[in-house]
């Protein structure tokens, strides 16, 4: 995902402010649209306890690190000839739903794929959405984010 945000359509569920960011609530449904809680699904890649086996599933996670506002993770999942010094999120933006439009390699088989997603977000109480076609590598055997592609 782009620095900016950097699948079906998931809504964010209520959290808390903490000083970094909304608060991920483990019992909550998870951001990036599967069906199980943020603690079995994209909490687990975030806290370290299990890594992405697609690059789908590592793109729902940054999605999910987005949404949460776990900056640490979104540096760990970028490639490192394309990764940001830092990352600052905007206050106003809320980020409301992710589809997945499609996919290109990507799998426990594939070295490279890409993702096709619609990412939806509030911004100062205006609905907007952020289209992107991200590629995917691994690096030292852990799927990354490289960067956005310019879509057909």
């Amino acid at each position: 995902m782009s620095k900016q945000m950097s699948k079906k359509s998931a809504r964010r569920q209520p959290a808390t402010e903490t000083a970094t960011g909304p608060a991920a609530n483990p019992a909550a449904p998870c951001p990036c649209g599967l069906d199980a809680t943020y603690r079995d699904c994209c909490g687990s890649l975030h806290d370290g306890r299990t890594t992405a086996t697609t690059a789908q599933r590592l793109m729902r996670a940054r999605y999910s690190a987005f949404v949460v506002r776990d900056a640490a993770y979104l540096l760990r999942s970028w490639h490192s000839t394309t990764r940001p010094s830092d990352i600052s999120f905007e206050p106003a933006q809320h980020w409301t739903g992710l589809e997945v439009l499609g996919t290109t390699g990507g799998s426990s088989f594939h070295r490279d794929g890409t993702v096709e997603f619609r990412a939806h977000f509030t911004l100062r109480g205006q609905a907007h959405s952020q289209h992107e076609l991200s590629r995917f590598v691994r690096e030292d055997g852990h799927w990354v984010y490289v960067s956005a592609l310019e879509r057909p």
